[in-house]
């Protein structure tokens, strides 16, 4: 195993970048979307250059990509093809099994479907299209934007989040009143309950 770091200069395509979560908040794609379409010409390749896709290369030199799934989403459904990526490692010559296990130890894979439910490595999508909705997910990302915790970088905090969320908002709040949703959450983020998340933003009185 090596590790680089170091950007791919040459682009990779966004059909080839493997997921590493089974779902993203569509809420934030589209808000990615809305982003992404104020930007032109020169201003949009340096956004992608500002933007690069965190991967790992596993075996057969698949980009697995361990970040911006809502971004690589967002692009893909925009039209774009092509991406630059910031290789975190190397893991081309680990055999498959071992690689899974070893990225899931790493805490880069996250198996988990939109009630929390944990599955098999292989139920992951293999291309971002494929990616379902949790609504929590795109609760806990306005959550985060309205000040509700800081960004912190534990892997998949904001899915630590929304299972926190799942628990806390009714999902009728969620899909029929996002703002009272989102109003709920800022309610119960800086709580006790809250406390063992990462960027918790606390403590205020319960």
């Amino acid at each position: 195993m090596t590790l680089d770091r170091e950007p791919l200069l040459h682009p990779v395509a966004i059909d080839d970048l493997r997921p590493t979560q089974m779902t993203v908040g569509y809420r934030e794609v589209e808000r990615k979307r809305r982003e992404w379409r104020t930007r032109k010409g020169v201003e949009s390749r340096e956004y992608l250059g500002r933007h690069m896709i965190p991967v790992v290369i596993g075996p057969k030199g698949r980009c697995w990509m361990i970040d911006n799934h809502h971004l690589a989403r967002a692009l893909h459904e925009e039209g774009v093809t092509d991406v630059l990526v910031r290789v975190v490692a190397d893991l081309s010559e680990v055999e498959g099994r071992l690689f899974r296990t070893f990225m899931d130890n790493r805490n880069w894979l996250h198996p988990f479907d939109a009630r929390g439910r944990r599955h098999a490595v292989g139920k992951i999508p293999r291309h971002v299209r494929d990616l379902s909705d949790d609504p929590y997910r795109s609760l806990a990302g306005e959550l985060r934007r309205s000040g509700g915790y800081a960004k912190d970088d534990t892997p998949f905090s904001e899915f630590l989040w929304a299972d926190f969320l799942r628990r806390h908002v009714s999902d009728e709040l969620v899909q029929h009143d996002f703002t009272a949703a989102t109003e709920h959450a800022l309610g119960i983020a800086r709580t006790s309950k809250a406390a063992y998340l990462p960027g918790w933003a606390g403590p205020h009185s319960d």
